[in-house]
């Protein structure tokens, strides 16, 4: 859990800082569309992998998949922290 909260601060902090060589604030400068549209290739990517059943480049989509999503959340002023409570919530419920 500290690195995702690590991760999170980076991509935070690329966002409020841009920097010329980061990956994260290219993305961020191209908008919520290129960021959602990664989004979905990493899906995608992931998917065919696990169909596949190549474990080791389904785990390394995996990984591109949830990094983008933390972009994503990020460019939305969200959190996973909030995705985790409503989890925990329905869990709850």
């Amino acid at each position: 859990i500290s690195y995702l909260r690590e991760l999170e601060a980076i991509i935070e902090d690329r966002q409020n800082n841009p920097s010329k060589e980061s990956y994260i604030t290219g993305l961020f400068a191209k908008g919520i569309n290129k960021i959602a549209q990664k989004v979905g290739e990493e899906s995608v990517e992931t998917i065919i992998e696990a169909i596949e059943e190549n474990e080791e480049l389904f785990m390394e989509e995996a990984a591109d998949l949830f990094f983008h999503y933390l972009i994503l959340l990020k460019s939305k002023g969200k959190s996973l922290e909030e995705v985790l409570l409503i989890l925990e919530d329905r869990k709850r419920g």
